[in-house]
């Protein structure tokens, strides 16, 4: 056996990235401490539950969705205070929306070690799925990712309005509930035709992406009757476009490469 996975881990908390939903899709990293930790946080409503097949029989697995921050952090503490190692799980990467950022502060106020390990984000794999490259040369070379204010209030600054004139490729999370105000936020700076790919539940057996334009966006979420776990991307690389990076173009020097004119 691998000696990677029967080594013993550090009595520490691991946030770890689960990625959108795909077991294939995490990281080697994030594979090697589900298979070694003695406890595993998940947050049952957003992971689903095949990935906890890589874990030892005999790991503690506890379900988070219906538990409070309050009823977490003490689980994670006495776990590491009593030797054990600990995976706090969350969908996607924990650097977006995972609220990892209270728990990281109540960790260390207790003196408890912990380590973040990144994932892949539901943008990422969307895209994947697409085909699609988020920043074409000469049409689009940012990239947004954001959420419409709902029960989570965003900055003034970060308003989708003020956003969305960028004409960027925009990323909109949690938003499916708003889907309307979203749409008409969008609809005062993209042209009504832009695509819009709708990704419900990326990486997931039941996964679905419609891509359609701007102007039908709320009406086939509304027919899909979608209101979580779905990711929007309104972007122009979404059409039939054409562009050429000049990275690999045979007229482009660069520290590996002379051109070739």
């Amino acid at each position: 056996m691998d000696k990677n996975i029967t080594q013993t881990l550090d009595s520490s908390v691991y946030i770890v990235g689960a990625g959108p939903g795909d077991p294939d899709l995490l990281t080697v990293k994030a594979q090697k401490l589900l298979a070694r930790a003695d406890v595993i946080l998940f947050a049952d409503s957003l992971i689903p539950e095949e990935i906890l097949d890589i874990c030892r029989q005999d790991a503690e697995i506890i379900k988070t969705a219906n538990k409070t921050l309050e009823e977490i952090i003490p689980i994670m503490v006495t776990a590491v205070r009593s030797q054990k190692s600990v995976v706090r799980l969350h969908s996607g990467d924990p650097s977006l929306y995972s609220a990892i950022h209270e728990q990281m502060q109540l960790l260390a106020q207790a003196d408890i070690p912990f380590e973040v390990i990144p994932g892949i984000s539901a943008f990422q794999a969307a895209a994947a799925k697409l085909k699609v490259e988020l920043t074409v040369p000469n049409l689009v070379q940012s990239i947004i990712l954001t959420r419409i204010s709902g029960r989570t209030g965003v900055p003034t600054t970060e308003e989708l309005a003020s956003l969305a004139a960028h004409q960027a490729s925009l990323c909109l999370y949690l938003s499916a509930r708003h889907v309307e105000d979203a749409q008409a936020k969008l609809l005062a700076h993209y042209p009504a035709q832009t695509q819009v790919a709708i990704c419900f539940r990326v990486g997931w057996p039941d996964e679905k992406i419609l891509v359609v334009p701007l102007e039908k966006m709320a009406y086939f979420t509304h027919q899909e009757k979608l209101l979580r776990t779905t990711l929007y991307i309104i972007s122009p690389a979404l059409s039939p476009v054409s562009g050429r990076s000049r990275l690999y173009h045979p007229e482009h020097n660069h520290l590996f490469r002379t051109s070739h004119h």
